[in-house]
């Protein structure tokens, strides 16, 4: 017969309700855990609950009886209020950027169990902090696509109601998309955030593009050397990145705070261990840091983050009927003149979209007729390929992304 807890000595039973605890979190059912316990279905329920608000030292009660000082009357409550004061300092949590409204007991119950997006968003936003505290130079590579936004997004929500304070740093190979530009424009504009644009003038000056001188050495001249000069030029200690390890199996076995040695050369084979999700910066003179916040997302969260979160991205990743050329089995959009077309090429219109955005000539689009996040969430649900098979620098086995990246690829 299951224990009430008047027939059993307080330790006994808070003995039980500790153990009540860890079988529940183990998966066991509520069932199960009293017959394995001894206590009430509705006393497992309590003290599973006891420890969501209070912890471990929520969990037993006091004792009971007449003459007796109650003063674990209070316990659970004060553990909880305590439980609030660190929700509000470690996050920020909302559908906008702006601090924790004051959240009673009774709300907070709801909520102290976070989504798996709002541990994502908490693990990020605790990175840039992270980095913040320990850089002297930071800046945040903003390469205007879907990731970017989100991971600028998360700095403003880390740092309100102040500016994030690290400036934007992009690489211009010049070749991008025109809505790419306008829209880094406007968000520069709209967020007030410093932009910084390099652009490899030894490169410009050379005429390096895609076209003449092929996808390899224009992401090398335009992209690796043109951040390695940057960084250089501007002191950079530590640059945010948006990659995933989800994107790239050189970008899986990387880990979130990547170090890079003077010569901006990355190391896959020596590379610092971070436990319990402490990260140690210390590193010599002229290295340098690389931090990818996102590092644990994926393309689905990403995408169901920017429909709850109502993030503006760049609208080539929505579906649109636009003109492009098929060219060594990928859809190349006719995005200005500077497209040198054969003679028997001419431009179909296509409804496309990108899954990944990079220089328009090295950029596959794929038919699609997701127009809306709820559409694109909906396809990203049965996508069964990477994002970035639409890369055709990824496409070259002798410039893989392990070689580029050991090289200084973003």
């Amino acid at each position: 017969m299951a224990a009430d807890g008047r027939s059993v000595t307080v330790s006994v039973l808070n003995g039980r309700r500790v153990n009540a605890v860890k079988f529940r979190l183990r998966g066991l059912s509520v069932a199960e855990t009293a017959i394995k316990t001894g206590l009430s279905q509705p006393t497992v329920t309590k003290a599973l609950k006891a420890y969501h608000a209070g912890g471990w030292s929520a969990v037993p009660v006091g004792p009971r009886g007449r003459g007796i000082t109650k003063k674990s009357s209070t316990t659970i409550r004060d553990a909880k209020e305590k439980k609030i004061n660190q929700f509000r300092e470690s996050t920020d949590s909302g559908a906008s950027i702006r601090t924790t409204s004051a959240l009673s007991i009774e709300q907070f119950e709801t909520r102290s169990t976070l989504t798996h997006l709002q541990m994502l968003e908490a693990e990020a936003i605790h990175i840039m902090r992270e980095v913040v505290a320990e850089a002297s130079n930071p800046v945040m590579l903003y390469s205007i696509g879907k990731d970017s936004s989100v991971m600028l997004h998360l700095a403003q929500k880390a740092f309100y109601p102040a500016k994030p304070p690290f400036p934007l740093m992009h690489i211009d190979t010049t070749w991008k998309f025109r809505d790419m530009y306008s829209f880094r424009d406007r968000i520069a504009e709209e967020t007030g955030m410093r932009l910084i644009v390099y652009i490899n003038q030894e490169g410009v000056a050379m005429g390096i593009n895609p076209f003449s001188h092929g996808a390899a050495i224009h992401t090398d001249v335009m992209k690796t050397q043109a951040l390695k000069k940057a960084l250089d030029k501007y002191e950079v200690d530590v640059a945010f990145g948006g990659a995933r390890r989800d994107e790239e199996k050189s970008r899986a076995k990387e880990r979130i705070f990547s170090f890079r040695s003077a010569q901006h050369r990355w190391d896959p084979k020596n590379q610092r261990p971070e436990l319990w999700k402490l990260y140690n910066t210390r590193k010599h003179k002229g290295e340098s840091i690389r931090v990818f916040p996102l590092s644990n997302w994926t393309e689905l969260d990403v995408w169901q983050y920017i429909y709850l979160e109502r993030i503006p991205v760049v609208p080539l990743y929505f579906a649109k009927e636009r003109p492009v050329v098929l060219r060594d089995g990928a859809l190349i959009m006719v995005d200005d003149d500077r497209i040198r077309l054969d003679e028997h090429e001419p431009p179909m219109i296509r409804k496309v979209r990108f899954r990944t955005l990079g220089c328009y000539p090295l950029t596959g689009a794929f038919e699609s007729a997701a127009d809306t996040l709820p559409a694109i969430i909906q396809e990203m649900l049965l996508a069964s390929t990477s994002e970035r098979q639409g890369r055709i620098i990824d496409h070259d086995a002798a410039a893989s992304m392990e070689k580029k990246k050991q090289e200084g690829y973003f």
